[in-house]
């Protein structure tokens, strides 16, 4: 039993990859509940975890859209260096500050663990709305407009949610591009795959520093999701991202509400 879900971790690896490829985020929001419930990596390093995977895969995917010159590297600058700050002290002195035991709730205990993943859950509900709910149209010809405070702000919340949950954040940033800085949607998805590589492992290189990794156990599941990435960029030419993007919204919002209820159910029995 304890094989066959194993087994079923790095198929969800490899479907990690394929949604990147396809949509140019989502599927990293997979990566933490995959490590945790399928693989049994307990969640602080499990979002640490998760970091390295996702950076690493998101990272094989930016290089092709760079090939195509479906990146906005301006964008990138202004909204990933505040994001870059934000996740790196995020983990290396938020997250281990964090205390082992947070507060009590009509006596349950919420630890450092569970508040996690509910988190995180809570964070998978919101990414299915953006996903579920129709993009805004492009226009033609639509000339990049930046507002420079709104992406700063938006670049420092992300990078403090990526750090705390281990999540690339794709669901948040690609929205972020196309409203704030008017990126039609291939660009944005190409932008956004090059700020989750660098924020996903600056902000790892922190965990580097507090807590001992699983290097062999780490090549062989990024091995799977780069398998995924490259996958999805193929079935690109035969599947559109944007009939795809709604399905996998309602998947991971059902995702969400399963973790909620699993860990309340878990810790209050």
């Amino acid at each position: 039993m304890e094989a066959m879900t194993t087994l079923f971790g790095f198929l969800a690896a490899v479907l990690i990859g394929v949604t990147l490829g396809l949509i140019g985020g989502g599927g990293s929001i997979l990566t933490v509940p995959a490590l945790v419930y399928l693989v049994g990596v307990a969640p602080v390093p499990a979002t640490a975890y998760s970091l390295f995977i996702v950076g690493l895969t998101a990272l094989v995917g930016a290089v092709a859209y760079m090939r195509k010159g479906l990146i906005s590297y301006r964008t990138a600058l202004v909204f990933g260096v505040p994001s870059f700050i934000a996740v790196f002290l995020t983990r290396s002195f938020l997250v281990p500050a964090i205390p082992t035991e947070l507060f009590s709730v009509g006596g349950w205990m919420i630890t450092r663990d569970i508040g996690i993943m509910l988190l995180f859950a809570a964070l998978m509900i919101a990414a299915s709305v953006s996903m579920i709910r129709k993009s805004r149209k492009e226009s033609a010809g639509e000339e990049i407009q930046y507002n420079y405070p709104m992406i700063f702000v938006e670049g420092l919340v992300v990078g403090v949610l990526t750090g705390l949950v281990g999540a690339g954040g794709g669901f948040l940033i690609i929205p972020a591009l196309v409203v704030l800085a008017r990126l039609p949607m291939k660009l944005a998805v190409g932008t956004s795959l090059l700020i989750i590589a660098v924020k996903s492992l600056i902000g790892f290189t922190g965990d580097m520093i507090t807590m001992p990794i699983d290097w062999g156990f780490l090549a062989l599941f990024s091995v799977f999701a780069i398998a995924g990435i490259i996958l999805g960029s193929w079935l690109t030419r035969y599947v559109s991202g944007a009939r795809l993007k709604p399905a996998f919204g309602w998947f991971t919002l059902a995702m969400g509400v399963y973790i909620i209820g699993r860990e309340i159910a878990i810790n209050t029995l």
